[in-house]
């Protein structure tokens, strides 16, 4: 963390020196549209979902680059890209510590943000380690609890988050509330129809357990449908490596529950997942993947990713797996 500080006050330091260069800001984007920053890709979507075809507002996506939430840190250009915008937008756990920093450094009176977790309250989760995890590594820093920051992995709370976004946009554009106020109930209603088929695919399914060789960011998807889960690491685990007593508590529960897949998260090693497998007394068992939403790249975007589209690919690979009535 002591590292992170100071590569943090370095890049501020650039950041404030390239802002004194460039002279006083005028605090919105091109054009007098409004400026808004997104650190993770939910937040942006819901965004330009609500914005719609206005001419509004621009929106920024800073982790276009595909790299993990949780390993983010921001350049100076990222840093004056914040300081000059109207809205910011960030999830707000642990990962995203940089940023209580940068808004200190050089975020503008004038700048609303927005705080996912905090405008959950108390809908946000505390990490778990159930049994089979792979407990992480003390580091003397962890006195108080730890969140898990994958909130817009629930349907539910995508409704209440994007409600909030609204209401920010209309507060610093009135001229375009109606437009926004009209996006949001139309992307309500497909939120509401995701959540509905959700429900059914969990009201539907013989099996209401999923098993992940991997990190578990889904705790807040498996909580809204009653699933239950095991797998080797917290959602927020920095750990990488499972020891033999994780594969063997895993491998047990495959054989003691008749499981038929392994999951494991978009852009992972599927070695732990596979040896969880050999060790099983299981055979024709599958390695499936759930998007966690956590690194979707300007590429994906230019090819039609959404939310939703995420979303509703991971319904149907439940729908799959979750062997239905």
């Amino acid at each position: 963390m002591a590292f992170f500080r100071r590569l943090f006050s370095a890049v501020s330091a650039a950041a404030a020196a390239a802002l004194l260069l460039t002279g006083c800001s005028s605090h919105s984007g091109s054009g007098g549209r409004l400026s808004i920053v997104c650190t993770s890709f939910p937040e942006y979507d819901w965004t330009r979902q609500i914005v719609g075809n206005s001419d509004g507002a621009e929106i920024t996506y800073l982790l276009g680059s595909g790299i993990d939430l949780h390993n983010y840190q921001p350049s100076a250009k990222d840093i004056m890209t914040i300081s000059d915008c109207d809205i910011f937008i960030y999830v707000g756990g642990e990962s995203e510590s940089w940023a209580k920093d940068a808004l200190k450094e050089v975020n503008s009176k004038n700048t609303k943000v927005i705080k996912l977790m905090e405008t959950l309250g108390e809908r946000v989760k505390e990490e778990e380690l159930k049994e089979g995890m792979e407990p992480e590594e003390e580091d003397g820093h962890h006195d108080e609890p730890e969140y898990d920051e994958h909130v817009w992995l629930s349907v539910k709370n995508a409704e209440i988050l994007c409600s909030e976004i609204c209401e920010a946009l209309c507060g610093k554009d009135s001229a375009n509330a109606d437009t926004y106020r009209a996006n949001l109930r139309s992307y309500t209603e497909k939120l509401e129809a995701l959540d509905k088929g959700y429900t059914e695919m969990a009201d539907s399914a013989e099996t209401r357990t999923v098993l992940f060789g991997d990190r578990f960011p889904f705790r807040y998807l498996c909580d809204d449908y009653d699933i239950d889960y095991y797998a080797a690491f917290p959602g927020c685990s920095a750990e990488t490596a499972a020891s033999f007593e994780t594969v063997a508590t895993l491998s047990k529960k495959l054989d003691e529950m008749g499981l038929d897949t392994v999951f494991i998260i978009e852009n992972s090693d599927d070695s732990i997942a596979r040896s969880i497998i050999s060790n099983s007394d299981r055979s024709g068992v599958s390695i499936e993947t759930l998007n966690s939403i956590q690194s979707v790249t300007q590429q994906d975007i230019d090819s039609g990713a959404t939310y939703l589209s995420i979303m509703d690919s991971n319904l149907e690979t439940l729908k799959k797996v979750l062997d239905q009535k």
